[in-house]
C-alpha cells in the first residue's frame, strides 16, 4: 500500500510518515518547507520504503504509479506562520487541496483532509460538536486560515458528492509533543522553551481562555483510524481534557524547575476563549479516545526541547 502525506516535513506530518512506515506502508513525503523542517523526516531516509518530494501542493502533482491515500496535511497552522504568509496559507487550503483531490481522483485514491477545530472559530457552543457550524470572523487576522479550512472542507465534500471519490475530514484539536518548532508560537512550544531558558513566560490576556491539548501519539492513532474508517463526514480528534492556559504555563514552569514569572500580554485578534472537542462520534465510531494524560505527554515533549535546545 502506497501513501502520499503533503506537509509530510512538518510537525504532524513526520508523526505520520513514522506511523505508515511502521505499518509496512511505502510513504511519499511532500513539502516544500514553508514551515516544515528537513530534521523531521532525516532519520526515515534510511528507510527504502520512504521517498522525499521537495515540492509545492498548490502545483499540478505527478506520483508515479499506484497511490492509495493520499493524507493532505501542508498548510501553516500557526497563527505566527499564517499571518507571515496569509496568501500562501489561502493558496494551499484551496488550490492545494484542489490539486491533492484532483490526483485521487486520477489515482482512485482514498483522501483525508487535515481539518483543524479553528472551523468553530471562537465558539458559542461549548464543547464542540461535529454538528457545529461555527463563529468565524471571515474578515480577521485569522480568517485566512480558518476560511481555507472551511472551503478546504467544502472542496472535500463536493469531490465526494461529484466524483465519487473517497474522502476523510478530520478536525484537528491542540496537538503537541516531540518536533514542535521551538519558535512555534503556540501556548505550549512557547511557554516550555521560554521555562527552560528561565525567561518570562508570556500568557495572553488573562490566561483565563482554555484549550484542550491532544498528546501527538493519541492523535496520529486517532487519523489512522479514521483513514480506515467509512465515516465521511468531519470527525474531532482531540483530547477533552481541558485547561486555562494561565494553568497551564504554571504546569510548564513547574515541570520544567523553571525560574521564571509569568507576565501577561493583551488577548490576540479573534483568540477564542474555550476550545474543548465533543469526541463522542469517535468513541463511538473508530472506538478511539486518547491515552496519553497531559502531563506525561509534556515531560516527554520537554525532554525533546531540552535534547534540542542543548539543555
Amino acid at each position: 500500500m502506497k501513501v502520499l502525506i503533503t506537509g509530510g516535513a512538518g510537525f504532524l506530518g513526520s508523526h505520520l510518515c513514522e506511523k505508515f512506515l511502521n505499518n509496512n506502508y511505502k510513504v511519499v513525503c511532500m513539502d516544500n518547507f514553508i514551515t516544515g523542517s528537513p530534521d523531521n523526516i532525516a532519520h526515515l531516509f534510511g528507510n527504502p520504503n520512504f521517498s522525499f518530494m521537495n515540492y509545492d501542493v498548490t502545483n499540478f502533482i505527478h506520483i508515479e504509479g499506484d497511490l492509495d491515500y493520499i493524507l493532505h496535511f501542508a498548510s501553516p497552522a500557526s497563527p505566527i506562520d499564517y499571518l507571515k504568509v496569509p496568501i500562501q496559507t489561502l493558496k494551499v487550503g484551496s488550490l492545494g487541496t484542489h490539486k491533492a483531490l484532483g490526483l485521487a481522483k486520477a489515482k482512485g485514491a482514498r483522501f483525508l483532509l487535515a481539518s483543524t477545530s479553528e472551523t468553530y472559530g471562537d465558539p458559542l457552543l461549548h464543547p464542540q460538536p461535529e454538528t457545529y457550524w461555527g463563529n468565524v470572523n471571515p474578515v480577521g487576522f485569522r480568517g485566512v486560515y480558518d476560511e481555507a479550512k472551511r472551503f478546504a472542507e467544502a472542496m472535500t465534500m463536493a469531490y465526494h458528492r461529484y466524483h465519487n471519490v473517497e474522502t476523510r475530514i478530520v478536525r484537528i484539536f491542540n496537538t503537541f509533543g516531540p518536533r514542535m518548532r521551538i519558535e512555534d508560537g503556540r501556548a505550549i512550544p512557547a511557554f516550555i522553551s521560554q521555562a527552560l531558558e528561565n525567561k518570562p513566560v508570556t500568557v495572553f490576556g488573562e490566561g483565563t481562555q482554555t484549550r484542550s491539548c491532544c498528546y501527538v501519539d493519541d492523535l496520529v492513532e486517532g487519523i489512522y483510524r479514521l483513514l480506515l474508517s467509512d465515516e465521511v463526514m468531519p470527525t474531532n480528534i482531540g483530547n477533552p481534557d481541558e485547561i486555562t492556559m494561565l494553568g497551564l504555563a504554571k504546569e510548564i514552569i513547574e515541570l520544567t524547575n523553571s525560574k521564571s514569572e509569568i507576565i501577561f500580554e493583551p488577548l490576540p485578534s479573534d483568540d477564542p476563549k474555550v476550545r474543548r472537542p465533543d469526541i463522542t462520534k469517535a468513541k463511538e465510531i473508530l472506538k478511539w479516545q486518547p491515552k496519553i494524560d497531559r502531563i506525561e505527554g509534556l515531560k516527554l515533549t520537554i525532554e525533546d526541547f531540552k535534547r534540542r535546545l542543548g539543555k
